[in-house]
């Protein structure tokens, strides 16, 4: 789960970690108001993207009054910013975060990293932050300095006093900056987290450290034990995903739009992926990923199936299903059965790939349900047919299997 900046400043401050004020806003009039709340001369006004790069396409923008924040709210808000990590089409701000700005001597850069060769946790930081740190780091290894940590009862060990001083702080700077890599670290114990980036840190010239943007992804499968984090995912899903991804969710689908032509369902995330590659292969454009789980029923299966129909987009079907474990071939046959019946009018080429529980009760399910279809014997005869068949109008067996059931 990737939060917000607004989010994770909210959760790193929790750790003792010094962040600006600030304040999330969905309109100019409160950025106007959150600023003169703010006090001080100088604002940032951030779109709330979960994405890389915000700065670099005009998503952070900074103001001189708190009436300029405003205006720049309002020019942030309800736009779309694309950048090379959003998704089509850019990314939708409907939020902004108002802050006072913060004047650094110097920039700096930490981050703590699920490293995933190892499964363990390592400390990275740099004397120098910025959007161009990668960049950088390309250009020279000793750029970003890495420290291993150790994992143990409310935190993680590790030699944050050495890394400080490869980085080049010393004296009271170095002091600190190693008081903030034990509170990151332990925060990233504390939260079950993948990664915490904070890039910059403003070192002010009192000598504070401040985190001026933060990045916070927690595991999923960690959510159990943090019921305040549940409900900042619950919030997010509401809105910001995908409409018709968020139904798929609710009806036990792992479901994802995408831009071609072929609707594929398929079982199991691992075949899903390898069928999408296969109709690449075979010269197609896959219109979507979808993985029934174990724990969808025949009328879930019927919701997820509606949908690709239900996509103008799609020219043919192919479904590719193994049998195994909880999920039988026959309910997935059932749940086809149900949509198509529910969509009549919307008649499609479908391709139909069955092996394992219950294949052939499926088959017989499929022809006692009148779902017009073809059935292929191998994954990749039904890619190659469901390729074909969208390239063309009506393909013939699909005329004769529909006059059938009329």
């Amino acid at each position: 789960m990737d939060l917000h900046e607004f989010q994770a400043k909210e959760l790193l401050e929790r750790f003792g970690i010094d962040i600006p004020g600030g304040r999330v806003v969905e309109s100019a009039a409160d950025a106007q108001r959150a600023a003169e709340g703010l006090g001080g001369r100088r604002f940032v006004v951030k779109a709330q993207i979960r994405t890389a790069d915000r700065a670099k396409h005009g998503g952070v923008r900074f103001a001189d009054s708190p009436r300029a924040a405003g205006v720049e709210a309002g020019a942030l808000i309800g736009r779309s910013i694309a950048t090379p990590f959003s998704p089509d089409g850019g990314a939708r701000v409907k939020w902004v975060y108002v802050e006072e700005a913060v004047a650094a001597a110097q920039s700096l850069y930490a981050a703590v990293v699920l490293e995933r060769t190892s499964g363990h946790p390592v400390m990275l930081a740099s004397a120098r932050g910025g959007e161009d740190l990668e960049e950088r780091a390309e250009r020279d290894a000793a750029a970003i300095q890495r420290a291993p940590l150790n994992l143990r009862a409310g935190g993680a060990d590790g030699d944050f006093g050495g890394l400080t001083g490869r980085i080049g702080l010393a004296g009271a700077t170095a002091a600190s900056a190693e008081g903030l890599f034990r509170q990151l670290a332990r925060a990233f114990v504390a939260l079950d987290a993948t990664l915490i980036e904070v890039n910059p840190i403003a070192l002010t010239a009192d000598g504070r450290l401040i985190a001026l943007d933060a990045k916070l992804s927690i595991d999923d499968n960690a959510l159990f034990r943090h019921a305040d984090l549940r409900a900042l995912r619950d919030f997010m899903v509401r809105d910001e995903s995908d409409p018709v991804e968020l139904e798929a969710q609710q009806h036990q689908i792992n479901y994802i739009r995408m831009a071609g032509n072929i609707g594929v369902l398929v079982n199991g995330a691992g075949l899903a992926l390898a069928t999408l590659d296969m109709v690449c292969d075979a010269g197609g454009r896959p219109a979507n990923f979808m993985d029934i789980r174990t724990t969808a029923t025949s009328l879930d299966i019927a919701r997820g199936f509606g949908l690709i129909l239900d996509n103008p987009a799609v020219r043919s079907i192919l479904v590719n299903v193994h049998g195994g474990g909880m999920q039988a071939c026959d309910t997935i046959a059932e749940g086809i059965g149900i949509a198509v019946r529910r969509r009549a009018a919307r008649c499609v080429p479908i391709v139909i790939c069955l092996a394992g529980n219950h294949a052939e009760f499926a088959r017989t399910v499929l022809y006692n349900t009148g779902v017009p279809h073809m059935a292929c014997s191998t994954p990749w005869a039904a890619v190659q047919q469901a390729v074909a068949s969208a390239k063309r109008e009506t393909p013939s067996w699909l005329s004769s299997l529909v006059a059938k059931r009329a």
